[in-house]
């Protein structure tokens, strides 16, 4: 008895929090209404190029590479887009950066994907530095 009480007290919590979730927050958090062609062109280049096989994204990916969630807000588009056209692979910091070669309209999608990424309500995350200290 004891057990079924609890799966239809937790059950009943989940629908609740899944109904205050969809009603509220998500397509205002995302900015869903801000989702250009450049925008999903973006991600497209992100995903075939696996770049998340180096860099994270909204937590997700790999840790070689910088967090690219913030990233227009930390470097500004013009250094983005310089590394995406650039034909020679570069180095920061000791770890290389692959040479893509984007042109011009690939290094836009994908600075208009970072950019849509960027503005998305996180509640904080990445949490920003305390320069205080």
């Amino acid at each position: 008895m004891f057990f079924l009480g609890g799966t239809v007290v937790f059950f009943l919590v989940f629908l609740v929090l899944s109904a205050n979730t969809l009603s509220s927050g998500i397509p205002r958090q995302t900015h869903a209404d801000k989702v250009s062609q450049a925008v999903i062109d973006g991600k497209i280049l992100f995903d075939e190029n696996n770049c998340m096989g180096c860099h994270t994204i909204l937590g997700e990916g790999a840790y070689y590479a910088p967090e690219l969630t913030k990233v227009v807000d930390r470097r500004g588009a013009g250094f983005i887009k310089a590394v995406l056209t650039s034909k020679q692979p570069w180095t920061l910091s000791g770890r290389k950066m692959v040479a893509y070669g984007f042109n011009d309209k690939e290094a836009s999608d994908l600075i208009a994907f970072f950019t849509w990424i960027g503005e998305i309500d996180l509640n904080g995350f990445p949490p920003e530095p305390d320069l205080k200290k």
